[in-house]
Protein backbone atom coordinates (compact mmCIF):
# COMPACT_ATOMS: atom_id res chain seq x y z
CA UNK A 1 0.00 0.00 0.00
CA UNK A 2 1.19 3.71 -0.75
CA UNK A 3 2.28 5.67 2.01
CA UNK A 4 -0.46 7.95 2.98
CA UNK A 5 0.10 12.12 2.67
CA UNK A 6 0.21 13.28 6.01
CA UNK A 7 -2.26 14.70 8.34
CA UNK A 8 -2.81 18.77 7.70
CA UNK A 9 -3.36 20.66 11.29
CA UNK A 10 -7.01 22.22 11.47
CA UNK A 11 -8.09 20.17 8.18
CA UNK A 12 -10.07 16.84 8.77
CA UNK A 13 -9.67 14.02 6.75
CA UNK A 14 -12.52 14.73 4.67
CA UNK A 15 -11.21 18.15 3.59
CA UNK A 16 -8.25 16.32 2.32
CA UNK A 17 -10.78 13.81 -0.13
CA UNK A 18 -10.77 13.78 -3.60
CA UNK A 19 -13.46 13.67 -6.31
CA UNK A 20 -11.58 10.61 -7.24
CA UNK A 21 -9.63 9.09 -5.01
CA UNK A 22 -5.65 8.61 -6.06
CA UNK A 23 -2.85 7.53 -5.26
CA UNK A 24 0.03 9.69 -3.87
CA UNK A 25 3.33 9.53 -6.26
CA UNK A 26 5.32 10.79 -3.49
CA UNK A 27 5.48 10.34 0.10
CA UNK A 28 5.92 12.97 2.72
CA UNK A 29 3.65 15.44 0.60
CA UNK A 30 1.08 17.08 1.81
CA UNK A 31 -2.80 16.93 -0.25
CA UNK A 32 -2.74 20.78 -0.14
CA UNK A 33 1.12 20.90 -1.53
CA UNK A 34 -0.03 18.73 -4.49
CA UNK A 35 -3.21 20.64 -5.01
CA UNK A 36 -1.24 24.06 -5.43
CA UNK A 37 1.24 22.39 -7.68
CA UNK A 38 -1.16 21.04 -9.59
CA UNK A 39 -2.92 24.55 -10.53
CA UNK A 40 0.92 25.40 -10.73
CA UNK A 41 1.47 23.49 -13.71
CA UNK A 42 -1.71 24.19 -15.42
CA UNK A 43 -2.07 25.32 -18.86
CA UNK A 44 -5.21 27.57 -17.89
CA UNK A 45 -2.61 29.54 -15.60
CA UNK A 46 0.26 29.64 -18.06
CA UNK A 47 -2.39 31.39 -20.55
CA UNK A 48 -3.59 34.10 -17.96
CA UNK A 49 0.46 35.59 -18.69
CA UNK A 50 -1.95 36.57 -22.14
CA UNK A 51 -5.02 38.21 -20.65
CA UNK A 52 -4.85 41.62 -19.53
CA UNK A 53 -5.38 42.66 -15.74
CA UNK A 54 -6.03 46.48 -16.44
CA UNK A 55 -3.34 48.13 -18.83
CA UNK A 56 -2.66 46.63 -21.91
CA UNK A 57 0.97 45.69 -22.16
CA UNK A 58 2.71 47.99 -24.74
CA UNK A 59 0.43 50.46 -23.99
CA UNK A 60 0.98 54.14 -22.33
CA UNK A 61 0.99 57.44 -22.47
CA UNK A 62 4.37 58.21 -22.07
CA UNK A 63 8.07 57.29 -23.67
CA UNK A 64 8.60 55.05 -20.52
CA UNK A 65 8.16 50.99 -20.51
CA UNK A 66 4.88 49.91 -18.40
CA UNK A 67 5.37 46.87 -17.70
CA UNK A 68 1.80 46.34 -16.79
CA UNK A 69 0.62 43.21 -14.88
CA UNK A 70 -1.11 40.52 -16.80
CA UNK A 71 -3.88 38.17 -15.13
CA UNK A 72 -1.13 36.13 -14.30
CA UNK A 73 1.24 38.33 -12.54
CA UNK A 74 -1.61 39.56 -10.83
CA UNK A 75 -2.29 36.02 -9.74
CA UNK A 76 1.05 35.53 -8.95
CA UNK A 77 1.23 38.87 -6.56
CA UNK A 78 -2.28 37.90 -5.21
CA UNK A 79 -1.21 34.31 -3.79
CA UNK A 80 1.87 35.85 -2.49
CA UNK A 81 -0.28 38.15 -0.29
CA UNK A 82 -3.03 35.62 0.28
CA UNK A 83 -0.13 32.87 1.50
CA UNK A 84 1.79 35.37 3.84
CA UNK A 85 -1.77 36.97 5.49
CA UNK A 86 -3.41 33.17 5.34
CA UNK A 87 -0.35 31.66 7.72
CA UNK A 88 -0.84 34.24 9.63
CA UNK A 89 -3.75 33.26 11.02
CA UNK A 90 -3.43 29.98 11.21
CA UNK A 91 -4.27 28.54 7.72
CA UNK A 92 -2.74 25.97 5.69
CA UNK A 93 -0.42 28.24 3.46
CA UNK A 94 -0.46 26.24 0.58
CA UNK A 95 -4.19 25.74 0.61
CA UNK A 96 -4.59 29.66 0.90
CA UNK A 97 -2.01 30.11 -2.01
CA UNK A 98 -3.75 27.27 -4.56
CA UNK A 99 -6.49 29.11 -3.94
CA UNK A 100 -5.22 32.80 -5.29
CA UNK A 101 -3.67 31.25 -7.97
CA UNK A 102 -7.01 29.55 -9.06
CA UNK A 103 -9.50 32.22 -8.74
CA UNK A 104 -8.78 34.02 -12.01
CA UNK A 105 -8.26 31.18 -13.89
CA UNK A 106 -12.00 31.44 -15.37
CA UNK A 107 -11.46 35.20 -16.43
CA UNK A 108 -12.09 34.97 -20.38
CA UNK A 109 -10.31 37.12 -23.31
CA UNK A 110 -10.28 40.91 -22.46
CA UNK A 111 -11.31 40.76 -18.93
CA UNK A 112 -14.69 41.68 -17.88
CA UNK A 113 -15.57 43.00 -20.84
CA UNK A 114 -15.42 39.69 -21.84
CA UNK A 115 -17.43 38.70 -19.34
CA UNK A 116 -20.39 40.84 -20.54
CA UNK A 117 -20.28 39.29 -23.64
CA UNK A 118 -19.96 35.73 -23.21
CA UNK A 119 -22.70 36.42 -20.43
CA UNK A 120 -24.67 37.71 -23.41
CA UNK A 121 -23.52 34.84 -25.66
CA UNK A 122 -24.45 32.09 -22.85
CA UNK A 123 -27.87 33.48 -22.03
CA UNK A 124 -29.97 30.35 -23.13
CA UNK A 125 -27.56 28.11 -21.21
CA UNK A 126 -27.05 29.75 -17.97
CA UNK A 127 -25.13 32.84 -18.76
CA UNK A 128 -21.35 33.53 -18.20
CA UNK A 129 -19.42 34.13 -14.69
CA UNK A 130 -15.21 33.87 -14.68
CA UNK A 131 -15.94 32.74 -10.94
CA UNK A 132 -18.43 29.84 -12.42
CA UNK A 133 -15.19 29.05 -15.00
CA UNK A 134 -12.92 28.87 -12.68
CA UNK A 135 -14.80 26.30 -11.10
CA UNK A 136 -15.44 24.14 -14.15
CA UNK A 137 -11.67 24.63 -14.99
CA UNK A 138 -10.52 23.22 -11.61
CA UNK A 139 -12.91 20.69 -11.52
CA UNK A 140 -13.82 19.65 -15.38
CA UNK A 141 -12.20 21.29 -18.15
CA UNK A 142 -8.13 21.17 -17.34
CA UNK A 143 -6.99 17.97 -18.48
CA UNK A 144 -5.44 16.23 -15.53
CA UNK A 145 -7.32 13.02 -14.25
CA UNK A 146 -10.44 11.05 -14.94
CA UNK A 147 -13.02 8.88 -13.07
CA UNK A 148 -13.39 5.44 -13.49
CA UNK A 149 -16.16 5.97 -16.12
CA UNK A 150 -14.34 8.11 -18.15
CA UNK A 151 -16.03 11.52 -17.11
CA UNK A 152 -13.07 13.94 -17.13
CA UNK A 153 -12.84 15.87 -13.05
CA UNK A 154 -9.87 18.04 -14.12
CA UNK A 155 -7.15 18.76 -11.70
CA UNK A 156 -9.13 16.63 -9.07
CA UNK A 157 -8.37 18.76 -6.49
CA UNK A 158 -9.07 18.49 -2.37
CA UNK A 159 -12.76 19.61 -1.38
CA UNK A 160 -10.82 22.26 0.77
CA UNK A 161 -9.36 23.71 -1.94
CA UNK A 162 -12.22 23.65 -4.36
CA UNK A 163 -13.73 25.48 -1.78
CA UNK A 164 -11.29 27.79 -0.72
CA UNK A 165 -11.00 28.65 -4.68
CA UNK A 166 -14.93 29.48 -4.37
CA UNK A 167 -15.49 32.93 -4.05
CA UNK A 168 -19.62 33.27 -5.16
CA UNK A 169 -20.54 29.70 -3.10
CA UNK A 170 -23.89 29.73 -5.00
CA UNK A 171 -25.40 29.28 -8.05
CA UNK A 172 -26.96 32.20 -10.23
CA UNK A 173 -29.99 33.27 -8.48
CA UNK A 174 -29.03 31.33 -5.69
CA UNK A 175 -27.95 34.13 -3.20
CA UNK A 176 -30.61 34.19 -0.77
CA UNK A 177 -29.95 37.69 0.20
CA UNK A 178 -29.63 38.81 -3.03
CA UNK A 179 -31.04 36.54 -5.83
CA UNK A 180 -30.87 38.73 -8.68
CA UNK A 181 -26.98 39.15 -7.68
CA UNK A 182 -24.86 39.47 -11.21
CA UNK A 183 -21.89 37.45 -9.52
CA UNK A 184 -21.89 33.63 -9.03
CA UNK A 185 -19.95 30.73 -8.53
CA UNK A 186 -21.13 27.60 -10.36
CA UNK A 187 -23.26 26.83 -13.63
CA UNK A 188 -26.00 24.56 -13.25
CA UNK A 189 -24.23 21.39 -14.53
CA UNK A 190 -21.46 21.32 -12.71
CA UNK A 191 -23.62 21.57 -9.87
CA UNK A 192 -23.10 17.74 -8.60
CA UNK A 193 -19.38 18.51 -7.67
CA UNK A 194 -20.25 22.08 -6.14
CA UNK A 195 -22.42 20.08 -3.40
CA UNK A 196 -19.94 17.62 -2.92
CA UNK A 197 -16.91 20.14 -2.40
CA UNK A 198 -20.04 22.58 -0.09
CA UNK A 199 -21.07 18.90 1.79
CA UNK A 200 -21.58 20.15 5.24
CA UNK A 201 -20.96 24.02 4.77
CA UNK A 202 -23.06 26.85 5.90
CA UNK A 203 -25.15 28.02 2.56
CA UNK A 204 -23.79 30.48 1.12
CA UNK A 205 -21.27 31.16 3.20
CA UNK A 206 -17.38 31.58 1.85
CA UNK A 207 -15.16 28.91 4.04
CA UNK A 208 -12.62 31.38 6.36
CA UNK A 209 -9.61 30.62 3.60
CA UNK A 210 -11.98 31.76 0.57
CA UNK A 211 -12.26 34.84 2.43
CA UNK A 212 -8.29 35.45 2.74
CA UNK A 213 -8.01 35.04 -0.59
CA UNK A 214 -11.14 37.30 -2.13
CA UNK A 215 -9.21 40.15 0.71
CA UNK A 216 -5.99 39.22 -1.11
CA UNK A 217 -7.68 40.05 -4.59
CA UNK A 218 -8.93 43.12 -3.53
CA UNK A 219 -5.89 44.32 -2.10
CA UNK A 220 -3.61 43.14 -4.74
CA UNK A 221 -5.75 44.59 -7.63
CA UNK A 222 -6.83 47.89 -5.63
CA UNK A 223 -3.15 48.78 -5.62
CA UNK A 224 -1.24 47.47 -8.43
CA UNK A 225 -3.85 48.58 -10.75
CA UNK A 226 -3.30 52.11 -9.31
CA UNK A 227 0.30 51.21 -9.65
CA UNK A 228 -0.04 50.38 -13.02
CA UNK A 229 -1.94 53.48 -14.20
CA UNK A 230 0.40 55.51 -13.07
CA UNK A 231 3.46 53.95 -14.82
CA UNK A 232 1.75 54.06 -17.81
CA UNK A 233 0.97 57.18 -17.41
CA UNK A 234 -2.95 57.44 -17.20
CA UNK A 235 -2.86 58.64 -13.56
CA UNK A 236 -1.79 62.19 -12.13
CA UNK A 237 -2.12 61.78 -8.29
CA UNK A 238 -2.53 65.51 -8.42
CA UNK A 239 -6.05 65.05 -9.79
CA UNK A 240 -7.01 64.11 -5.98
CA UNK A 241 -6.96 67.00 -4.92
CA UNK A 242 -9.38 68.28 -7.45
CA UNK A 243 -12.84 68.60 -5.71
CA UNK A 244 -14.51 67.92 -8.86
CA UNK A 245 -12.49 65.28 -9.61
CA UNK A 246 -12.74 63.86 -5.75
CA UNK A 247 -16.70 64.06 -6.08
CA UNK A 248 -16.77 62.01 -9.52
CA UNK A 249 -13.78 59.18 -7.62
CA UNK A 250 -16.41 58.83 -4.34
CA UNK A 251 -19.71 58.60 -6.55
CA UNK A 252 -18.31 55.61 -8.74
CA UNK A 253 -16.79 54.26 -5.25
CA UNK A 254 -20.23 54.14 -3.73
CA UNK A 255 -21.91 52.98 -6.72
CA UNK A 256 -19.61 50.12 -7.36
CA UNK A 257 -17.38 49.43 -4.63
CA UNK A 258 -18.90 50.32 -1.44
CA UNK A 259 -22.57 50.66 -1.74
CA UNK A 260 -24.30 52.76 1.04
CA UNK A 261 -20.98 54.71 2.06
CA UNK A 262 -21.33 58.22 2.24
CA UNK A 263 -19.36 61.19 0.25
CA UNK A 264 -17.56 62.13 3.66
CA UNK A 265 -16.78 58.86 4.81
CA UNK A 266 -14.85 58.41 1.30
CA UNK A 267 -13.34 61.58 1.59
CA UNK A 268 -11.60 60.80 5.08
CA UNK A 269 -10.84 57.22 3.39
CA UNK A 270 -8.95 59.20 0.30
CA UNK A 271 -7.52 61.60 3.23
CA UNK A 272 -6.32 59.45 5.12
CA UNK A 273 -3.40 58.09 2.34
CA UNK A 274 -2.80 61.00 1.07
CA UNK A 275 -1.63 62.78 4.00
CA UNK A 276 0.76 59.43 4.43
CA UNK A 277 4.24 60.19 3.98
CA UNK A 278 4.78 57.82 1.85
CA UNK A 279 1.70 58.57 -0.78
CA UNK A 280 3.42 59.12 -4.02
CA UNK A 281 2.33 63.00 -5.20
CA UNK A 282 4.22 62.66 -7.90
CA UNK A 283 5.51 60.25 -11.03
CA UNK A 284 7.99 60.71 -13.47
CA UNK A 285 9.40 57.66 -14.40
CA UNK A 286 12.88 58.05 -12.94
CA UNK A 287 14.64 55.53 -10.88
CA UNK A 288 13.82 57.62 -7.52
CA UNK A 289 10.06 57.99 -8.46
CA UNK A 290 9.68 54.07 -9.56
CA UNK A 291 11.51 53.37 -5.95
CA UNK A 292 8.61 55.76 -4.20
CA UNK A 293 6.15 53.89 -5.96
CA UNK A 294 7.30 50.76 -5.29
CA UNK A 295 7.76 51.06 -1.50
CA UNK A 296 3.95 53.29 -1.31
CA UNK A 297 2.36 49.47 -2.56
CA UNK A 298 4.19 47.98 -0.10
CA UNK A 299 3.31 50.18 2.81
CA UNK A 300 -0.53 49.87 1.35
CA UNK A 301 -0.68 45.91 1.05
CA UNK A 302 0.91 45.61 4.43
CA UNK A 303 -1.95 48.51 5.81
CA UNK A 304 -4.14 46.58 4.67
CA UNK A 305 -3.53 42.65 5.13
CA UNK A 306 -2.30 44.41 9.03
CA UNK A 307 -5.37 45.98 9.61
CA UNK A 308 -7.59 42.53 8.86
CA UNK A 309 -4.93 40.40 10.75
CA UNK A 310 -5.32 42.82 13.82
CA UNK A 311 -9.05 42.89 13.50
CA UNK A 312 -9.57 39.11 13.28
CA UNK A 313 -7.28 38.25 15.74
CA UNK A 314 -9.01 40.40 18.31
CA UNK A 315 -12.29 39.01 17.25
CA UNK A 316 -11.06 35.20 17.73
CA UNK A 317 -7.36 34.89 19.92
CA UNK A 318 -4.43 33.51 18.85
CA UNK A 319 -5.35 30.03 17.62
CA UNK A 320 -5.27 28.04 14.26
CA UNK A 321 -8.50 29.62 12.29
CA UNK A 322 -9.60 27.68 9.11
CA UNK A 323 -12.60 26.39 7.44
CA UNK A 324 -15.11 27.72 9.01
CA UNK A 325 -13.78 28.29 12.63
CA UNK A 326 -13.92 32.07 12.07
CA UNK A 327 -14.80 34.89 9.98
CA UNK A 328 -12.16 37.54 8.22
CA UNK A 329 -13.08 40.79 9.78
CA UNK A 330 -11.73 43.53 7.61
CA UNK A 331 -12.03 47.08 9.85
CA UNK A 332 -14.33 49.47 7.66
CA UNK A 333 -11.62 52.32 7.07
CA UNK A 334 -9.46 49.61 5.39
CA UNK A 335 -12.44 48.75 3.18
CA UNK A 336 -13.19 52.10 2.16
CA UNK A 337 -9.35 53.18 1.46
CA UNK A 338 -9.42 49.97 -0.76
CA UNK A 339 -12.39 50.98 -2.60
CA UNK A 340 -11.29 54.35 -3.21
CA UNK A 341 -8.08 53.05 -4.93
CA UNK A 342 -10.28 51.03 -7.13
CA UNK A 343 -12.72 53.70 -7.71
CA UNK A 344 -9.25 55.93 -8.76
CA UNK A 345 -8.03 52.95 -11.34
CA UNK A 346 -11.48 52.86 -12.95
CA UNK A 347 -11.86 56.49 -13.56
CA UNK A 348 -8.57 57.00 -14.44
CA UNK A 349 -7.21 53.77 -16.30
CA UNK A 350 -10.33 51.95 -17.12
CA UNK A 351 -12.38 54.08 -18.56
CA UNK A 352 -10.37 56.32 -20.40
CA UNK A 353 -11.85 58.39 -23.36
CA UNK A 354 -10.43 55.57 -25.94
CA UNK A 355 -11.79 52.80 -23.93
CA UNK A 356 -15.11 52.74 -24.87
CA UNK A 357 -14.71 52.26 -28.74
CA UNK A 358 -11.79 49.58 -27.41
CA UNK A 359 -14.29 47.55 -25.35
CA UNK A 360 -17.09 47.86 -27.83
CA UNK A 361 -14.50 46.01 -30.23
CA UNK A 362 -13.43 43.50 -28.01
CA UNK A 363 -17.07 42.31 -27.14
CA UNK A 364 -18.12 42.23 -30.74
CA UNK A 365 -14.63 40.25 -31.57
CA UNK A 366 -16.11 37.68 -29.06
CA UNK A 367 -19.61 37.84 -29.68
CA UNK A 368 -18.88 37.28 -33.72
CA UNK A 369 -16.84 33.97 -33.01
CA UNK A 370 -19.28 32.59 -30.79
CA UNK A 371 -21.94 33.07 -33.57
CA UNK A 372 -19.23 31.69 -36.27
CA UNK A 373 -18.04 28.96 -34.14
CA UNK A 374 -21.49 27.99 -33.18
CA UNK A 375 -22.92 27.84 -36.90
CA UNK A 376 -19.77 25.88 -37.86
CA UNK A 377 -19.27 23.50 -34.78
CA UNK A 378 -18.45 21.02 -34.07
CA UNK A 379 -15.52 22.62 -37.14
CA UNK A 380 -13.30 24.80 -35.78
CA UNK A 381 -13.10 23.74 -31.98
CA UNK A 382 -10.03 22.86 -31.03
CA UNK A 383 -9.78 19.00 -30.16
CA UNK A 384 -10.80 18.72 -26.72
CA UNK A 385 -13.70 20.91 -26.67
CA UNK A 386 -14.81 19.18 -30.09
CA UNK A 387 -15.44 16.03 -27.80
CA UNK A 388 -17.70 18.02 -25.22
CA UNK A 389 -19.71 19.05 -28.07
CA UNK A 390 -20.26 16.28 -29.80
CA UNK A 391 -20.96 13.86 -26.57
CA UNK A 392 -23.07 16.81 -25.78
CA UNK A 393 -26.65 15.83 -24.70
CA UNK A 394 -28.17 18.63 -25.92
CA UNK A 395 -28.69 21.83 -27.47
CA UNK A 396 -27.84 24.11 -24.37
CA UNK A 397 -24.79 21.83 -23.06
CA UNK A 398 -23.30 22.05 -26.96
CA UNK A 399 -23.74 25.66 -26.66
CA UNK A 400 -21.52 26.02 -23.42
CA UNK A 401 -18.39 23.65 -25.13
CA UNK A 402 -18.46 26.59 -27.72
CA UNK A 403 -18.18 28.90 -25.04
CA UNK A 404 -15.68 26.94 -23.19
CA UNK A 405 -13.49 27.26 -25.98
CA UNK A 406 -13.47 31.30 -26.34
CA UNK A 407 -13.30 31.74 -22.84
CA UNK A 408 -10.02 29.98 -22.75
CA UNK A 409 -8.20 32.14 -25.62
CA UNK A 410 -5.83 34.60 -24.39
CA UNK A 411 -6.49 37.88 -25.73
CA UNK A 412 -4.10 37.30 -29.04
CA UNK A 413 -5.61 34.40 -29.81
CA UNK A 414 -9.10 35.85 -30.23
CA UNK A 415 -8.40 38.13 -31.71
CA UNK A 416 -6.20 35.63 -34.41
CA UNK A 417 -8.86 33.27 -34.53
CA UNK A 418 -11.59 35.85 -35.57
CA UNK A 419 -9.40 37.23 -38.10
CA UNK A 420 -9.31 33.69 -39.48
CA UNK A 421 -13.05 32.42 -38.92
CA UNK A 422 -15.25 36.02 -39.25
CA UNK A 423 -15.59 36.35 -42.81
CA UNK A 424 -14.43 40.21 -44.08
CA UNK A 425 -16.81 42.80 -43.62
CA UNK A 426 -17.99 43.45 -40.19
CA UNK A 427 -20.30 45.52 -39.42
CA UNK A 428 -19.65 47.28 -35.83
Amino acid sequence: MAPRAPGIPGYTPADLHRYVVEPDKRPGRTAFQRDRARVLHSAALRRLAGKTQVVTPGSYAHAWDATPRTRLTHSLECAQVGRELGAALGCDADLVETACLAHDLGHPPFGHNGERALDEVAASCGGFEGNAQSLRLLSRLEPKGFAPDGRPVGLNLTRAALDAATKYPWPRGGRLADPGARKFGVYADDLPVFHWLREGAPTGRQCFEAQVMDWSDDVAYSVHDVEDGLHAGYLDPNVLLSDAERHEVFALAARRYAPGAEEAELAEALDRLLDQEWWPHGYDGTARAQARLKDATSQLIGRFCLAAEGATRAAYGSGRLTRYGAELIVPRDQRLECAVLKSVADRYVIQRPDQSRIRADQRAVLTELAHTLTARAPDGLDPQFRTLYTEAPDDGARLRAVVDQIAALTDAAALALHSRLVPLGRTH
